[in-house]
C-alpha cells in the first residue's frame, strides 16, 4: 500500500545515544553488515536497495564512462524485478546522494532526477510504502529501525509523475526504447503466429480424421 510521506521528526541523538544504538544494532546483525562509529560522531554502514523499475535503464560500457557526449556504447535494458543492491554509506549521505551513488555503481547513464527512493515498512499488520524526501538520511532510518529488512527496507523506483515525461530522456535513450519495443513486438508476434500454427495443425489433423474413408 502506497501512502503519502509521513511527517516524521528527525530526532537528533547525542553521540552517546548513537553509540548505544549502534551497539544494539550490531548485536542483532546476522549478515555481517555492521555499522561503525567514527571519532567525529559520523557513522558508516550498509543499506540494501531493491530495484523496482518499470522502464528500461541506460547503462554505459566501461569504454564510454566519463564522456559527456552520448555514446553508441550505451545499452538500454529492463532490470530484473526484485534485484537488490548493497551500498556502503555514511550517516551524512542524503537520499539524493544515495540514488546518485547507486546509479554510478552500476554505470547507469540516466539522469538521477528520474528516480526516487522509497521506504517500505510494516505497521499494524500492513506493509506501507512511502517516498522519502531528498534531504533525508537513509542510514539514520536504518539505524532507528534496526537491521531487519522485514521492518524497514528501501526501494528505488521511477518518479511517479503521472504521464511519462518523454522530453526528459535523451535521444539515444529514446532510440534504445524504440529498439526494445520493436523486439518485444516481434517476439509477441512470433508467439502469436506459433499459437495459431499449432491450432491450425490440430484442426487439419481433426479434419483428416473425419474425412478419412471408412
Amino acid at each position: 500500500k502506497d501512502v503519502q510521506k509521513e511527517r516524521e521528526p528527525h530526532v537528533y541523538l547525542s553521540k552517546e545515544e548513537v553509540k548505544e544504538k549502534i551497539q544494539s544494532y550490531n548485536s542483532s546483525v546476522t549478515d555481517k553488515l555492521k555499522m561503525t562509529l567514527n571519532a567525529n560522531g559520523i557513522y558508516t554502514g550498509f543499506i540494501k536497495v531493491q530495484m523496482e523499475l518499470c522502464r528500461p535503464i541506460t547503462v554505459q560500457s566501461s569504454q564510454s564512462q566519463g564522456r559527456c557526449a552520448p555514446s553508441s556504447q550505451e545499452t538500454a535494458f529492463y532490470l530484473p524485478d526484485g534485484c537488490v543492491n548493497t551500498l556502503h554509506i555514511s550517516s551524512t549521505n542524503t537520499v539524493r546522494e544515495v540514488i546518485e551513488a547507486l546509479l554510478k555503481k552500476f554505470f547507469v547513464a540516466d539522469n538521477p532526477a528520474k528516480f526516487a527512493l522509497y521506504k517500505r515498512c510494516h505497521k499494524e499488520d500492513q506493509v506501507y510504502t512511502c517516498k522519502l524526501s531528498d534531504r533525508e538520511h537513509p542510514l539514520y532510518l536504518r539505524l532507528v529501525a534496526g537491521p531487519k529488512t522485514e521492518m524497514l527496507s528501501f526501494v528505488l523506483r521511477e518518479h511517479e509523475t503521472g504521464e511519462v515525461m518523454w522530453e526528459a530522456f535523451s535521444i539515444p535513450e529514446l532510440q534504445n526504447f524504440l529498439r526494445i519495443l520493436d523486439k518485444e513486438e516481434n517476439d509477441q508476434l512470433q508467439i502469436l503466429k506459433n499459437r495459431y500454427a499449432a491450432y491450425r495443425g490440430k484442426l487439419e489433423e481433426a479434419l483428416r480424421g473425419v474425412l478419412k474413408p471408412g
